[in-house]
């Protein structure tokens, strides 16, 4: 089975003032602002690392959720958070790590558990299957 997601982009002008939106297809995002300064300086408007994080960390939440109903578990509530580190690199730039965050509370877990399936969680999320980056997970069960 292949399932195919797609996401656009439109840009206009130089890479220092020009501007660009992204969309993607289903309306989640249209047509939201990015640019240099959003990405670089902490300007207004998104930005690839912040929708990249956003992404990885809806991918483990979900990825962390059927792995404990495979262990016949079920979270009240999984909570993550991801931080995507930009460096720059070689002359040019790369992302280099993604920090997740995860906080959880899963009314029968125990502490090693919960340590087991969130490892597990971290490695086998699609979205970390595609990242050529260092990838950390602090993960602390709410009790």
């Amino acid at each position: 089975m292949s399932i195919k997601k797609k996401a656009s982009a439109h840009w206009v002008g130089d890479l220092k003032t020009g501007l660009g939106s992204i969309s993607t297809e289903t309306g989640a995002l249209k047509n939201a602002p990015y640019g240099f300064k959003a990405r670089f300086e902490g300007g207004p408007g998104t930005n690839p690392e912040e929708l990249i994080g956003a992404a990885h960390a809806g991918c483990f939440s979900m990825a962390f959720s059927m792995i404990l109903g495979e262990a016949g578990l079920k979270a009240d509530t999984i909570d993550t958070h991801a931080e995507v580190t930009l460096d720059q690199v070689d002359g040019g730039f790369a992302i280099t790590a993604v920090h997740l965050t995860l906080n959880a509370k899963i009314p029968g877990a125990s502490q090693q558990q919960f340590e087991e399936l969130s490892k597990k969680a971290k490695e086998g999320c699609p979205v970390s299957k595609v990242l050529n980056a260092k990838i950390t997970l602090d993960a602390t069960l709410v009790n």
